[in-house]
């Protein structure tokens, strides 16, 4: 359970359990507070962990829940109890058992909320849903009906990890292996431990 008192639905898919809703927690496990940081300027100079809501409105929280920074990943303590950020490899094996990356994302993406939306099915029930990022630099790109962005747990290098997107014109899962900035804000899925 959450501290604040989030519950998220879940699927099985494979061998795998995930969340089938974006994490919204304002709390790490340990029931600290993660820090909430609107302003652009002060997101583009962190390294320490932060999180927003999309186009910083808490009304997002429910239906889009929250854009955190890698470095709130990187606690290993952003997962409710039991669950984790999910890695590189788990992403691998969620794509695989899918049929592969380059057609995993069209079961994975929602039959609603996006622009267009290429071969959607959702038929593994992860119900990904756009809700588009937070800039490495703080801008918020607040255009839900694009794109879904998630962290994984797996550093790149020191300044990048390895991200994951689901677009609204293809079928494609997209595991970023050169990683993207720890700064940008991404949605969280959690996968059970």
């Amino acid at each position: 359970t959450y501290y604040d008192n989030n519950k998220n639905s879940t699927v099985q898919i494979g061998d795998q359990v995930w969340m089938a809703e974006n994490l919204k927690t304002i709390t790490f496990n340990d029931g600290q507070p993660i820090p909430i940081v609107t302003g652009n300027w002060a997101w583009g100079h962190l390294t320490t962990p932060a999180y927003c809501w999309g186009n910083n409105d808490p009304a997002n929280k429910d239906e889009y829940g929250g854009l955190y920074n890698w470095f709130a990943v990187n606690t290993g303590i952003l997962a409710p109890t039991g669950w984790h950020v999910p890695t590189e490899t788990e992403f691998r094996m969620l794509a695989d058992y899918l049929g592969g990356v380059n057609i995993a994302g069209g079961k994975m993406k929602s039959t609603t909320k996006w622009y267009y939306n290429v071969g959607a099915t959702n038929e593994s029930g992860f119900s990904g849903i756009p809700v588009d990022y937070r800039n490495y630099d703080g801008l918020i790109f607040w255009n839900p009906g694009g794109m879904a962005s998630y962290w994984s747990s797996t550093e790149y290098n020191t300044l990048n990890a390895i991200g994951t997107r689901l677009s609204n014109d293809r079928v494609v899962f997209d595991i970023w292996d050169g990683g993207v900035d720890k700064k940008y804000g991404y949605s969280i899925r959690c996968i059970k431990d």
